[in-house]
């Protein structure tokens, strides 16, 4: 049985995971932005018992350790981190360049870099370097994306950090794996959250299922299986690696 702390775990990708891990008998710290009610659903819905609620913006970096600290207290260890907590793109974050005022563009920018990369370095400085302390192995997974690798224009920011996170996780496989620490990425396409349903059920949702030659998009659940692989015993050889789970929409 592990302790998981999974940042922004309020709905999508991040319950599901919490979810998942609950059900492999993990104890969880589910971590919310700002949604404490959304948060409070994810708990209920946990296996198990012992799982602990933690929020607070992580984009602030005293923020960012106090979250930490209360999972760690909570839980009363850490050895499994998801980095999941994201701006994603939305009509609120669109910034394409040649469509977007200079206030909004740097708006965008500092928003999306600093949640979607920036947090997720702290975050994973916090957890590894106490485990690096204690002489204990972990597991950390991040959470990128599709647009890291094919482009995003209309939300380049949201592109640009995913890329350096998968970059980050990457350059933290090779650190850390001398202090028994794994570290992967799984790199979704696009997801069928809560979020999303808007999209789908627009007059664009057939386009949208057709970019996959399978006609559909994928699930919360199917990100979180693979979030499930990453972080057990048997995957630290997939240290390093970015999972596409993306149904073939885009190869590399």
């Amino acid at each position: 049985m592990g302790n998981a702390l999974v940042t922004g775990a309020s709905r999508g990708i991040g319950r599901a995971t919490a979810i998942a891990l609950s059900r492999r008998g993990d104890r969880v710290a589910v971590h919310y932005g700002s949604d404490r009610p959304s948060a409070e659903q994810t708990l209920a819905l946990l296996e198990g018992d012992g799982h602990v609620l933690v929020g607070g913006d992580l984009s602030d970096a005293e923020t960012a350790r106090a979250v930490v600290d209360e999972a760690r207290a909570g839980l009363g260890a850490l050895d499994i981190l998801v980095n999941n907590a994201a701006v994603a793109p939305s009509a609120a974050t669109f910034h394409r360049v040649d469509k977007t005022d200079y206030e909004s563009w740097q708006r965008a920018w500092k928003l999306m870099v600093d949640v979607d990369l920036t947090a997720a370095a702290n975050v994973t400085y916090l957890f590894a370097t106490a485990l690096i302390d204690a002489g204990l192995p972990g597991t950390i997974v991040n959470t990128g994306s599709r647009g890291a690798n094919r482009g995003e224009p209309d939300f380049p920011a949201y592109g640009a950090a995913k890329a350096g996170l998968h970059a980050f996780g990457q350059s933290m496989a090779v650190a850390l794996a001398p202090h028994g620490i794994a570290v992967a990425t799984v790199s979704p396409g696009f997801v069928g959250t809560e979020r999303q349903e808007p999209t789908l059920t627009s007059a664009t949702g057939d386009a949208v299922r057709a970019q996959s030659p399978f006609g559909r998009v994928g699930t919360s659940e199917e990100v979180a299986a693979a979030v499930v692989y990453l972080t057990s015993p048997e995957a630290q050889w997939a240290s390093g690696a970015v999972l596409d789970l993306n149904g073939a929409s885009y190869l590399r």
